[in-house]
């Protein structure tokens, strides 16, 4: 092992001390399959119940949030790959407290979220093979994903990779045999026409309030297409990988998305859906697919599963660049022969392996309330994306223009409209009594890391100004 040299403070940066094994199919498929998982297979019943068939234009609304931010990220990101991504974007922009804030909270969220994770596939597990505790399955999922992550990062790339390829190629088959039974082509079937669409008391049953709901309960499925732009820094060419990775996925996903709901609907009543109940289940078992409810049991279990690799490698990559520019312990900076960050990994994938004694003791209940603890940590992210591109867009241009590959639409007015539609998202979550206890722990949390980040900052000034 060796350790990593210090980040260079110049806009371009330096080059990474970390291997290169990532190749522009894994980062395609990170970005294609990155956003899909639960939140969409079981996750978008909640928003189908409280916008009906207005859950279309509100997962246009929330969709067209998360392209924007993918494409101020993908900007930045061609033009300076970092394994911190927008959290050295941030740092370059608005000052080290930015860097630091961003940095931290991302990681918080995602070494949460992975822990989560496990435990939900391990709830799929113990379900299957009930001889084995719901914990044992945590502990073997975290050994098999952090041994994966310490080898080699094309090893991350290579799960990532299938994981990606079979959810997929599970929504394509599903939107094929939807679209055939919309249209009476599967075997007793009748084309269903509008009914589900126009009746059922319209087709925003309960207004645009619903769809402003359904906004909030769509919103935070979108998070996930930020690693692939972390990723970038280890692909063999970064600038070019990820605007073509970015590229690919922002329409793609939003058709999953959107493709997905607008079936669902148009064969469902959208009143006979529940929350907490799968709507692909629904509709597979409507059309007649035997053992619907197992097979959307295996994709959402690959789904969680791909989740947790991403997180792990994710949260592994922004601890590694926070200890590169001395917001971290330098003893992260560890990095192998092969090119991986191993105590990063190791320092990531801690409170993953800690839960599986919470699962022991609290299996139903730990994981609620850290959820709600950093619910709303990813709309804070996505803020200082936007603040980051705003300002570093024009330093770009001055100082390295050949490296814009890949440019935000209609720059600036398109990122001050994404600017504001996170600040209206914020406002309705204060509004809304089921969204305002996760904004107020986000926040909490939030704010504790900016006391942090400005404590760091005024002692940092004091030793700059004693050491002149």
């Amino acid at each position: 092992m060796h350790d990593a040299p210090s980040a260079d403070e110049s806009l371009a940066g330096a080059k990474e001390p970390l291997s290169t094994g990532l190749k522009q199919r894994h980062l395609t498929m990170l970005g294609l399959g990155g956003v899909i998982g639960a939140g969409l297979f079981v996750g978008s019943g909640a928003g189908i119940s409280v916008a009906g068939p207005g859950i279309i234009v509100s997962y246009l609304i929330a969709g067209a949030l998360a392209m924007l931010v993918m494409r101020m990220l993908g900007e930045l990101s061609s033009a300076m790959p970092a394994s911190g991504s927008f959290s050295v974007h941030a740092e370059r922009a608005l000052g080290r407290w930015a860097g630091f804030t961003v940095g931290w909270l991302y990681w918080f969220l995602l070494v949460i979220v992975l822990a989560v994770e496990a435990t939900a596939a391990a709830q799929i597990a113990h379900g299957w093979v009930p001889g084995m505790p719901q914990w044992a399955w945590v502990l073997v999922f975290m050994v098999v994903f952090t041994t994966a992550n310490l080898t080699a990062v094309k090893n991350f790339g290579e799960f990532e990779f299938w994981f990606a390829a079979l959810k997929i190629g599970a929504i394509l088959l599903f939107l094929g045999l939807s679209l055939l039974a919309i249209f009476g082509l599967l075997p007793d079937t009748e084309a269903v026409g509008m009914a589900n669409l126009t009746g059922q008391g319209g087709f925003l049953p309960n207004g645009w309030h619903g769809v402003i709901s359904g906004v909030l309960a769509v919103a935070f499925a979108f998070g996930g297409l930020e690693v692939v732009t972390i990723a970038a820094a280890e692909s063999e060419d970064p600038e070019r990988a990820v605007g073509r990775a970015v590229r690919s996925a922002v329409w793609r996903i939003l058709f999953f998305y959107v493709g997905s709901m607008l079936v669902i609907v148009t064969l469902l009543p959208w009143s006979s859906l529940k929350p907490g109940e799968s709507p692909y289940v629904a509709v597979l078992d409507h059309i007649g697919v035997p053992s619907a409810g197992q097979i959307m049991q295996i994709v959402i279990f690959v789904a969680l599963l791909s989740a947790l690799n991403a997180n792990l490698y994710g949260s592994s990559r922004m601890v590694f660049s926070l200890a590169e520019r001395g917001e971290a312990p330098r003893a992260l900076l560890a990095v192998s022969r092969g090119g991986v960050p191993v105590r990063a990994v190791l320092a990531s994938v801690a409170f993953g392996f800690a839960s599986v004694v919470l699962n022991l003791y609290w299996p139903d209940s730990i994981f609620r309330y850290l959820l709600n603890s950093v619910g709303a940590v990813l709309l804070f992210v996505w803020g200082l994306i936007a603040a980051s591109q705003l300002r570093l867009r024009r330093r770009i241009e001055r100082e390295m223009p050949e490296r814009l590959t890949l440019r935000m639409w209609c720059f600036p007015y398109l990122t001050w409209a994404a600017l504001v539609g996170m600040a209206g998202v914020l406002v309705l979550m204060i509004s809304d009594e089921g969204a305002r206890p996760q904004l107020l722990w986000s926040a909490a949390a939030t704010g504790a890391v900016l006391a942090v980040a400005g404590l760091r900052e005024l002692r940092l000034r004091r030793t700059e100004r004693s050491g002149r």
